[in-house]
């Protein structure tokens, strides 16, 4: 089947899910956000790859790092950035996401940033453009409910590549929520896309999706056992909004078997980085001492976040 994402030359022209990209259009992004990252020290923090373009950020779930970042990384670029606020705009009122994104066309948008809250309401969004002939507009998605998460996943893989520069050799740790997280499965689905050997995937029963192993990944319960000489630690969120039922006894006891302490992070090799995607709660997921310490690389995902999405959002619209 053909991938939304890619059109006949194998060019990328929407990002919906890292599922599904060739290892040589991942590679493309991540060198093309090494080129902006040059762009971000300069005193005047612009070039003019996507002047005259209208970019339309569709947030219909909250947001901070995400929603800001698209939007720094669109002015960097020269874009205007329209951000819809869509509490107030007519999908309160009852309008479909396809009339919406139908009445935005018409004001000549060239690319859509949607975060929403049903899995999958980018790829209706492409596959609507597709059908009504709109080529010339693309979407990107900025996390799609429990499903996807690409931007994020890939400025993972920057951090992971600008701390480790090779995937082959790691062993990976993904920590946490893994069931409700859609970096999770955006982390995993890059890692093995980029040849990393060992992947291990670290929470209790009830946040584990169930056959983790089909996807190569292997699964520890317990944390000290599955984080013995890792060179990378990912962390996540507990998606709480997301959970329904009694998941977690509650978060203390969770922060005492699954909560990244100095302790469990001296099981690691000592060079090992830490990352999560925030927001953090801290004494839930991560102690503040390893949050602040030196193998956080918290801060830094931010700011390649920035470069990364620079980089998705000019290859899509010059393709």
């Amino acid at each position: 089947m053909h991938s939304p994402q890619l059109n006949r030359n194998g060019e990328l022209i929407h990002l919906l899910s890292i599922e599904g990209l060739p290892p040589h259009v991942i590679a493309q992004i991540l060198d093309t956000a090494e080129s902006f990252m040059e762009v971000s020290a300069r005193d005047v923090k612009k070039v003019p790859v996507l002047r005259g373009k209208s970019v339309f950020n569709l947030f219909f779930e909250n947001s901070t790092r995400t929603r800001t970042t698209f939007e720094i990384a669109a002015k960097r670029l020269s874009a205007d950035v329209i951000n819809l606020d869509i509490n107030r705009s007519s999908t309160a009122k009852g309008e479909t996401l396809l009339d919406t994104i139908d009445n935005l066309c018409a004001m000549h948008a060239d690319l859509f940033v949607v975060r929403h809250a049903s899995s999958g309401a980018p790829y209706l969004i492409a596959e609507h453009l597709q059908r009504i002939g709109r080529d010339d507009v693309h979407v990107i998605n900025a996390g799609d409910g429990r499903h996807a998460h690409p931007t994020q996943g890939l400025l993972d893989m920057y951090t992971i590549r600008h701390y480790k520069k090779d995937f082959t050799q790691l062993r990976v740790a993904v920590v946490g929520d893994i069931l409700h997280s859609r970096v999770a499965r955006s982390d995993i689905q890059a890692l093995t896309t980029l040849g990393v050997p060992e992947v291990r995937a670290i929470g209790p029963e009830t946040l584990l999706p169930k056959h983790l192993d089909k996807f190569g990944v292997q699964v520890f319960h317990d944390m000290n056992e599955g984080l013995k000489d890792c060179d990378v630690i990912i962390m996540l969120r507990l998606q709480n909004e997301r959970m329904t039922g009694a998941l977690l006894p509650s978060a203390g006891e969770y922060f005492r078997h699954y909560g990244l302490t100095p302790q469990k992070l001296a099981l690691a090799k000592p060079d090992a980085i830490v990352m999560h995607p925030g927001p953090m709660n801290r004494g839930v997921e991560i102690h503040s001492e390893v949050a602040d310490g030196p193998q956080a690389v918290i801060l830094p995902q931010v700011t390649f976040g920035i470069a990364v999405r620079m980089a998705v959002m000019s290859i899509v619209a010059g393709n």
